[in-house]
């Protein structure tokens, strides 16, 4: 047991307080015990706060003073992980993710057989039991990975919905990028992880994603209340997709004008608003050119 890897968890959470209780409780009760469990609150409201506190020494609190968004939080949970823990491996996770018993005890089951990974991604249900269609993954030739498959396979990217990464591949490729404050932060992070080494999913580990609907993300059939948020969505797609090799940039540029011309021709509400928010979102991420940030590692210092 004294050569037993060590994982920190980090959750990031913001005023959904059931469903943080649920994920931590879930974290403490994990057949493969953690080192440590990193909770990044966005500052939110006092009931959460209190709740927090009240776990006293079973946690890592981290309270931010201002909400900076998922991307922000979990830029602040990592650079955690990476200066302030000597852990071997990072679990990071929404706040509406819980995990199964054994979510991490599978991934370090095949973390024994193939150390050599930037990261591995569970395969994510809902509360159905049916795929997460928020967190569906893709093989390397581009194919979605069905839920028929149960091999272990090579992936470009994956969603911080249960995502384990190797210490040396974070403290090489820096932190999550603050400036995309929601949407494709995962995407862009876990590709630059691949590039590096290689990404897996892993089909034994699996963990329910607790959304309000099993809905993936899409501007034309999403409220209009929501539209706003989507301009982050299509800025940072713009940022990640110049990182890529010619035929996927060119694929990831052309997708929002196809968004674009469904929406077009569509009985969407808020037709003009969503057509707007491409617009905007597309002519941003022109120029958009965050920096990415590193983190001093404690293990050499």
């Amino acid at each position: 047991m004294d050569n037993q890897k060590k994982v920190s968890a980090v959750i990031v959470t913001y005023n959904r307080l059931e469903l943080l209780k649920k994920s931590i409780d879930a974290l403490l009760n994990q057949e493969y015990k953690l080192s440590h469990i990193i909770i990044v609150d966005n500052n939110s409201e006092e009931d959460t706060k209190n709740y927090l506190e009240s776990l006293g020494d079973q946690i890592d609190y981290l309270r931010l003073p201002e909400n900076i968004g998922g991307a922000g939080g979990f830029n602040r949970g990592i650079r955690y992980f990476v200066e302030e823990t000597e852990d071997d491996f990072l679990w990071i996770m929404d706040d509406d993710t819980i995990a199964h018993p054994d979510s991490l005890q599978a991934f370090m089951e095949y973390q024994q057989q193939q150390p050599n990974f930037s990261f591995l991604a569970s395969k994510v249900l809902w509360k159905d039991g049916s795929l997460a269609k928020m967190n569906l993954m893709g093989y390397m030739n581009g194919r979605r990975i069905p839920d028929s498959e149960n091999r272990v396979v090579e992936t470009r990217n994956a969603t911080f919905v249960s995502l384990l990464l190797a210490r040396d591949v974070v403290v090489k490729i820096g932190l999550p990028i603050v400036d995309f404050f929601i949407w494709g932060d995962d995407i862009e992070y876990t590709e630059r992880a691949a590039r590096i080494r290689p990404g897996y999913f892993v089909p034994t580990s699996q963990v329910t994603h607790a959304t309000k609907a099993n809905v993936g993300s899409s501007l034309l059939e999403d409220s209009s209340d929501r539209t706003p948020r989507y301009f982050y969505h299509y800025r940072n797609k713009m940022y990640y997709a110049r990182q890529r090799k010619m035929y996927r940039k060119l694929r990831a540029e052309v997708r929002p004008w196809l968004d674009y011309i469904r929406i077009l021709f569509s009985n969407t509400e808020n037709k003009k608003g969503k057509l707007a928010i491409i617009r905007k979102g597309v002519k941003a991420g022109l120029k958009f050119n965050p920096s990415v940030e590193y983190a001093q590692d404690k293990k050499n210092r």
